[in-house]
C-alpha cells in the first residue's frame, strides 16, 4: 500500500515519499519486518524514538513519529501531530474490511458482559456476530483468548478485517478508557455506543475521575457518527453528563434502567424479582410493558442486559425480537459464574477487581446466602493502590467471612498488598497462596452458605514478578471440590 494512501491527505509528506510501498505496520521494533512502516510512539515507560535505528536495521522503510530525531536517517521520517491517532487510522486503511454493524461499549464495569450479550442477541436474530474485549475474540467461527480490553490498533484492525472475511456482519467490542484516551479505536466505523457506569478505577493512569470520564466520553463525542445511537444506563451519578455529550453530538438517544425513557425509545426497568438463579423483569419500551425472564444473577447483570438490548435496537434490530432473545442469554466466562457447589452451597467466580464491582457482586449474592456469604479476593500490584483499603472495607461490610489472598502481585511485595486490604477488613483471614485460600473457603462451606472467588474471573495466569504462572480460579475450585469428593 502506498504511503500516501496509508496516511491520508491530512498528513504532509515529502513528494519523494508518496509512492513508498508499505508492506506492514509496527510499533515494536522487535517485530519489524522488511517493508514495514514503524511508528515511534512515546509511552509512559519508554519512548519509541529510542528504537528507530533498530527498526531501520530490521527493514523498516519509513518511520513516523511526533518529532524527528537528530541527524539524518536513511529512510523517510513522517512528522505527525498525533502519532497514535495516525497509527489507528493507518491500521484501518491497511486492514480495510469491517462488519456493517459495529457497537462499542464503555464504562467501568460490565463491558465484557454487554459485548457478549449483544453478540448473543444478534446471533439469536440470525446474524453472524462477534465480540472483542477482555476475554479476547469470540465469534461463530473462532475463539481467540486475549488479555487486553482494547488491543493495539494494528491487532484490533487485523482482527476486525479477519472476522469480516469470515462473514461476520455484526461486531460488539469493549472500549476501555486507555483505548479511547490513546486513540486505539479511531478508524473503527462504530454504529452505536453504549455506557454502563463509572466508578473508581485506573487511578494509576488517570490523574483524576474527571480525566477518566472524559476519556470515556470520547466514544460519544468523537467516534459514534452523528447519525449513530447512544445507549446509556441512566441510573448513575454521571449519567447526565454522558447523556449531554450524546445530545451535543446529535445522537439517537436510548436510555435504559429505572430512569430509562420507557415512554419513548428507552427501556425502563419497572421491577425485578429473583427467581432461583434467574430474574423476572418488568420493562417498558415505546409505552408498552412486557415481562422478561432473565437467566442471570444480580441487578448489575440486568443493567448489562438492557444496555445490550439497547445496542441491538439502536443498530436496527426489531425491539420485540430483541426482547425475545434475552431469555436465552448466557453469562460471560468469569462474570458471576456459577461453577459448583459443596454441601448445597453455591460457588461463584467473578472478575470483580475494583471497589464498586466487588460491592455489586456481594450484594447480588446476598439473597443466596441464608447462612454466610464468603468471599476470597486480593488486589493487583503495580496498580491503583488507593482501592485496596476500599475493597477491604467493602468485603468486611458485605460478607460474613473474608479471606484475603494474592491476585497478580506483579513487582510488588504480596504481603504489603494484603496488609493494605487487611487494614480495613476487620476479622478477615489472610492466606497468601490463592489455591490454598480457595481450598480453605470451600472446605468450610456448609448448607446455606454462598462463596464468591473474586478478582481474576476468566484469567488463566498469575503475574508474580516478571513471570506469568499458570493459574485459573476455575481449575482451583474444581481441584478443591475433587479432593473433597475423593
Amino acid at each position: 500500500m502506498k504511503l500516501r494512501d496509508l496516511l491520508g491527505n491530512e498528513t504532509r509528506l515529502d513528494p519523494s515519499a508518496d509512492a513508498v510501498d508499505v508492506k506492514g505496520l509496527a510499533v515494536d521494533s522487535r517485530v519489524v519486518k522488511p517493508g514495514d512502516l514503524f511508528f515511534a510512539l512515546a509511552g509512559t515507560k519508554t519512548d519509541g524514538a529510542r528504537f528507530i535505528q533498530a527498526a531501520i536495521a530490521a527493514g523498516a522503510l519509513a518511520v513516523a513519529g511526533e518529532h524527528a530525531p537528530s541527524g539524518d536517517l536513511p529512510v523517510p521520517f513522517i512528522e505527525l501531530s498525533n502519532p497514535r491517532r495516525a497509527l489507528a487510522l493507518a491500521a484501518a486503511r491497511f486492514f480495510p474490511l469491517q462488519p456493517a454493524t459495529i457497537a462499542a461499549v464503555t464504562g467501568t464495569s460490565g463491558k465484557t458482559s454487554v459485548a457478549a450479550f449483544t453478540r448473543q442477541i444478534w446471533r439469536g436474530l440470525g446474524h453472524s456476530s462477534a465480540s472483542i474485549g477482555t476475554i479476547g475474540l469470540v465469534s461463530d467461527k473462532r475463539t481467540v483468548y486475549g488479555s487486553l480490553t482494547t488491543p493495539d490498533p494494528i491487532a484490533l484492525h487485523r482482527q476486525i478485517d479477519e472476522i469480516t472475511r469470515d462473514g461476520v456482519t455484526h461486531l460488539a467490542f469493549e472500549a476501555s478508557s486507555h483505548g479511547l484516551d490513546q486513540y486505539r479505536l479511531d478508524g473503527v466505523r462504530v454504529s452505536a455506543g453504549g455506557f454502563t457506569n463509572l466508578s473508581r478505577d485506573h487511578m494509576d493512569y488517570h490523574p483524576d475521575v474527571a480525566h477518566y470520564l472524559a476519556a470515556k466520553l470520547r466514544l460519544f463525542r468523537d467516534l459514534v457518527p452523528p447519525d449513530g445511537a447512544a445507549v446509556i444506563s441512566a441510573d448513575h451519578d454521571c449519567s447526565d453528563e454522558v447523556i449531554a455529550a450524546a445530545k451535543a453530538r446529535g445522537l439517537r438517544l436510548i436510555t435504559v434502567g429505572t430512569k430509562g425513557d420507557g415512554a419513548g425509545e428507552g427501556i425502563r426497568l419497572i421491577d425485578a424479582s429473583i427467581e432461583g438463579f434467574a430474574q423476572t423483569l418488568q420493562i417498558e419500551h415505546l409505552g408498552r410493558r412486557r415481562a422478561i425472564r432473565l437467566p442471570l444473577v444480580g441487578a448489575f447483570q440486568t443493567e448489562n442486559a438492557l444496555v445490550a438490548a439497547g445496542l441491538a435496537i439502536g443498530t436496527g434490530s426489531d425491539p420485540e425480537a430483541v426482547f425475545d432473545t434475552l431469555g436465552a442469554l448466557e453469562g460471560a466466562k468469569g462474570r458471576l459464574e456459577l461453577v459448583g457447589e459443596r454441601n448445597g452451597a453455591p460457588i461463584f467466580i467473578d472478575y470483580a477487581h475494583k471497589p464498586d464491582a466487588l460491592a455489586k457482586a456481594l450484594q447480588a449474592l446476598r439473597p443466596y446466602a441464608k447462612r454466610r456469604l464468603v468471599v476470597v479476593f486480593g488486589a493487583g500490584g503495580d496498580r491503583d493502590i488507593g482501592k485496596r483499603p476500599l475493597m477491604g472495607a467493602i468485603a468486611a461490610e458485605h460478607a460474613d467471612r473474608v479471606i484475603v489472598t494474592d491476585d497478580n502481585p506483579r513487582s510488588e511485595d504480596p504481603q504489603a498488598i494484603r496488609a493494605a486490604i487487611l487494614a480495613t477488613a476487620k476479622g478477615a483471614q489472610e492466606i497468601g497462596d490463592r489455591a490454598e485460600a480457595i481450598r480453605a473457603a470451600i472446605d468450610a462451606l456448609e448448607e446455606g452458605d454462598a462463596l464468591v472467588v473474586a478478582g481474576k474471573g476468566h484469567e488463566i495466569g498469575q503475574i508474580i514478578g516478571d513471570k506469568i504462572l499458570h493459574f485459573s480460579d476455575h481449575e482451583a475450585v474444581a481441584d478443591a471440590l475433587a479432593k473433597r469428593t475423593a
